[in-house]
């Protein structure tokens, strides 16, 4: 927002005087900090360096929008890494982040005021008329009402706002005549729906076409929100309102507002991260400055800013003082417990906590600002970018940076309320740091991983609305410009709606008297209007003296001292367990999580339960690495669940004596082909691999060559395996899973995912099989050798034909002598292993060739209910062992158990019509499932 509009002062006057004020209070400021600007040691930039840092900005903006218009318009967003659009519906759901995407060009239309900002006139004059004549607001798609708010109607109130400013210069846009103020009321129209409940809290989602609960809007059923969702409207509704002189945008706005105000939490006067939208009970009840919160504090303040109402003034001076109580820890922002605000909710922090320090300079608490900023700014310098969350001893949480403009934010509002050229210095680095990591060929490029560099397909529109718009207005003088940044205020997502707004079409009643509020100390609005007395008490190195303490803060605390667990397990410091690298069956692991107090359940259905007892733990760090892997664990879940809402694929065996009537339930990868995209799907015999985990070179490339692999899962990544089959010259993978009895039935399916590299390199289709699936094939594989598999998106029709053919020649045979047959059961039956009483265990994990195990084991459906331990090669998974002086005498006593179990088996032969027919209960469930279309 522009600084005129800066610190929250109470708007005294009205009308085109009103404004002025803001004016004298930004000089004020800009004076004060010229002090330090010149100050001993400061380093001032240059002007010729400025100007050049900000031409380096045109030009990267360029790039990214160049490169939009060329491979992506009329897409919402760009894919840079792939070069093409991103349509909703084309590509794999990302969950909740497609929500944004609405088939109405959002990139552009989020871009519309920037191109101004950056002197872009003619470009902005041809976008316009691009939105105007191809963008469609009446699609039948479901868009989150917060995102579409922010970005879409935003987008197009921000590009009104500049086009008439650029009307009345008499240049350019001459032709315009409010065509993005029209489109932007029909927007608005299309939200109005989602507010219909019974406390005005919006439905997060809504249908631009049928809109909320009707039998085609595909929404309409969901109970929560979060505070920022329903608390980050009134600036676009009020503005809207506003230009168009239609109130009820606004009336809806404010309604929800005070209904959130009224839900608070009295004690702490705290509000939580998600509410019911039906009841109003908080459903999360931990509060923060970040995600899910952070733009409802925003717009308090900002909405006194642009419309004077003194209630939404005081609504945030109450918050403010209960953030500053509670949720502040200089330099850090924890989260904590609305009911019980001296505890802390988690132990790491959100990227998106990093506007915080722009809201503070606007609110005139500098001091705070310079510190969390300060904080910030070392994660960067430590990893690149500001990781989406990083703990509170500053190791990355989660790696993913999505391009976020928070932190630039910050440093521009910084550098306009301090005039301190060390946030010129940190503008440079982030410029820096986006070309030298995050640039691709066709635009930048989402980071995956911050710690490895990998990249991610994606680049949201908020990049392009506000990344470049603050770095360029960090490093632009006054003369750069043309028109006044001071005369607006910024929204969320940067988008820019003129001050003047405050004085036009005043159809609410300024003062809200029905809202109680909390009496507070006088101090809490010691900083409502700040001097430059207050904010640089006569020191022109006040801004550095607050950083320097923060200089190290970042490497003094990550890595930290070693605990007794840690010195238990090695002799130097180790970095914590991560949710996402445990494994059950590390046992290095097992006693990391006893050290923390975390005990492991294995549930019947194969899976894990995990609880921890702090009490239990080695020590307080231990207990605290404990709840946040706990916390982990659990995003991890809620995740993995979101992603399995993608349909499962098929495993199909087309083979003889199947013909396509067996059809397994697969998860798919997040990697390799998407079958969906090829209909035909993968067609080929299926072939165990050596060794069996699939993690190392493979040693049987003979076997699997254009064949589809089997392997098990464990030891190692998936998209490992894949890259070794692959290698091989395998067509297709399998994994089948190790947790003995594990089903489709009783188990969600989920997605392999990739090692956070990158994974274009694989080209082959990966499926995964739980152990009851996957021993189907397995047994398939011991009772007739060749087994012959389709990898498809779902059932393909049965081959009729080869199953007519089959059944002919099982007529022929059937008048062939029984003694021919004897010596075939006798045969079959002697191929088949089972784990020996008493020695099963160490024969299979001892065993030194896999495969050759695999080949003397077999079982039907039927039998391994009767027994589930079955030998076979889901438990030859461990590494095969080093040659050692021991190993003939492990091959001997592995000869003696495999002559056991064949002998064991002998006595259990049944004929193959016996066999045959106990798969007539899975054909006929499979059948059921083929109906399905899975």
């Amino acid at each position: 927002m522009g600084l005129s509009a800066a610190p929250g002062c109470r708007a005294g006057e009205r009308g085109p005087r009103w404004r002025r004020p803001w004016k004298l209070l930004a000089l004020g400021l800009l004076s004060a900090s010229s002090v330090l600007a010149a100050a001993p040691g400061a380093g001032a930039m240059s002007r010729e360096e400025k100007r050049r840092l900000g031409n380096q900005v045109l030009e990267m903006f360029d790039h990214a929008y160049s490169n939009y218009m060329e491979h992506a318009y009329p897409a919402d967003e760009l894919m840079p890494l792939t070069c093409r659009g991103r349509v909703r519906g084309q590509e794999p759901s990302r969950g909740d982040v497609d929500d944004a995407l609405g088939k109405f060009s959002l990139t552009l239309i989020d871009t519309l005021d920037t191109l101004v900002v950056l002197n872009k006139t003619k470009e902005f004059e041809e976008a316009v008329k691009k939105v105007i004549k191809d963008v469609n607001l009446d699609n039948d798609i479901v868009v989150s009402v917060f995102e579409t708010n922010i970005r879409v109607l935003g987008g197009l109130l921000g590009g009104h706002s500049v086009a008439i400013m650029l009307k009345e210069k008499g240049e350019y846009m001459q032709w315009y005549n409010g065509e993005l103020l029209h489109m932007a009321k029909e927007l608005g129209y299309k939200l109005l729906p989602a507010f219909n409940t019974t406390s005005g809290l919006p439905y997060p989602r809504v249908n631009l076409k049928f809109g909320v609960r009707h039998p085609e809007a595909r929404t309409g059923t969901e109970t929560d929100t979060c505070t920022a969702c329903a608390g980050t409207l009134i600036l676009e509704f009020a503005a809207l309102s506003r230009f168009t002189g239609t109130s009820i945008f606004e009336e809806y706005a404010r309604k929800a507002l005070d209904f959130i105000w009224e839900k608070r939490q009295r004690s702490s006067n705290l509000v939580g991260v998600t509410i019911n939208i039906h009841t109003g009970d908080w459903v999360r009840k931990d509060s923060g400055v970040g995600a899910g919160i952070d733009s409802y504090y925003e717009y308090l303040l900002k909405a006194y800013v642009l419309l004077g109402d003194d209630s939404f003034l005081e609504r945030f001076n109450t918050h403010y003082d209960a953030i500053m109580r509670y949720i502040s820890q200089p330099p850090l922002l924890l989260d904590v417990h609305i009911h019980k605000p001296m505890l802390n909710a988690r132990t790491w922090m959100d990227s998106l906590l990093a506007f915080f320090p722009g809201l503070q300079v606007l609110k005139g608490d500098i001091r705070p600002a310079i510190e969390t900023h300060e904080m910030l700014y070392q994660v960067i310098k430590k990893h690149n970018f500001l990781p989406e969350a990083f703990t509170t001893d500053f190791r990355v949480h989660w790696a993913q940076h999505p391009l976020r403009p928070e932190f630039a934010e910050s440093t521009y509002f910084l550098y306009k309320a301090t005039g301190d050229p060390y946030y010129l210095e940190v503008g440079k680095t982030l410029i820096e740091n986006l070309n030298k990591y995050a640039r691709v060929p066709c635009g930048f490029a989402a980071m995956k991983d911050v710690r490895t560099g990998s990249h991610e397909d994606r680049m949201d529109s908020f990049f392009l609305a506000e990344m470049f718009k603050y770095l360029y207005l960090l490093f632009a003088d006054k003369e750069d410009m043309i028109f006044d940044i001071e005369d607006y205020i910024f929204t969320t997502e940067a988008h820019l709606l003129p001050l003047w707004l405050s004085t036009t079409n005043q159809t609410i009643s300024k003062k809200n008297t029905s809202t109680e509020y909390t009496e507070l100390d006088d101090s809490n609005f010691d900083w409502t209007c700040p001097n430059t007395q207050i904010l640089f008490p006569n020191d022109p190195m006040f801004a550095q003296s607050i950083r320097e303490p923060l200089k190290n803060v970042v490497d003094k605390s990550c890595p930290r001292g070693i605990s007794r667990a840690e010195e238990s397990l090695g002799s130097g410091p180790k970095p914590p367990l991560r949710a996402r690298d445990f494994m059950a069956s590390n046992p290095e692991h097992l006693e990391i999580l006893k050290k923390m107090g975390v005990s492991l359940i294995h549930l019947k259905d194969g899976r894990v339960q995990l609880v921890q007892h702090a009490v239990q733990a080695a020590s307080s760090l231990d207990a605290e690495d404990g709840l946040r892997f706990m916390q982990e664990m659990i995003e991890l879940s809620s995740q993995q669940q979101k992603e399995q809402q993608l349909p499962p694929r098929a495993v199909q065996i087309v083979s003889h004596p199947f013909f396509g009537r067996v059809v397994l339930t697969a998860g798919p990868a997040q990697f390799g082909m998407d079958l969906s995209k090829h209909k035909a799907g993968t067609r080929g015999f299926v072939a165990t691999i050596k060794p069996y985990n699939g993690c190392s070179e493979i040693t049987n490339p003979e076997a699997v060559k254009e064949k589809i692999a089997l392997m098990q899962r464990g030891q190692c990544m998936f998209a490992e395996k894949a890259r070794n089959i692959q290698k091989a010259g395998a067509i297709g993978g399998i994994v089948i899973d190790d947790n003995e009895g594990s089903s489709s039935d009783t188990a969600p399916l989920f997605q392999m995912a990739g090692d956070g590299k990158n994974t274009d390199d694989i080209t082959i289709p990966m499926l995964f099989l739980f152990n009851k699936e996957g021993n189907i094939i397995l047994d398939a594989i011991r009772e007739y050798e060749a087994v012959e598999v389709l990898l498809s998106d779902k059932a393909k029709d049965r081959d009729l034909e080869m199953e007519n053919m089959d059944q002919k020649s099982s007529e022929s045979d059937a008048h062939k002598p029984n003694s021919e047959e004897a010596p075939s059961d006798s045969q079959d039956a002697g191929a088949v292993g089972e784990e020996p009483e008493g020695g099963g265990e160490s024969s299979a994990v001892g065993d030194p060739d896999p495969l050759s195990a695999a080949s003397t084991a077999s079982a039907s459906v039927s039998m391994a209910k009767e027994d589930p331990h079955t030998s076979g090669p889901a438990e030859a998974s461990a590494p095969e062992p080093a040659c050692t002086p021991g190993d003939s005498q492990l091959q001997e006593q592995n000869t003696q158990t495999e002559a056991t179990s064949k002998a064991h088996w002998d006595s259990k032969v049944q004929p193959m019509e016996s066999i045959l027919a106990d798969w007539n209960e899975d054909i006929e469930a499979f059948e059921m499932m083929e109906k399905d279309e899975l």
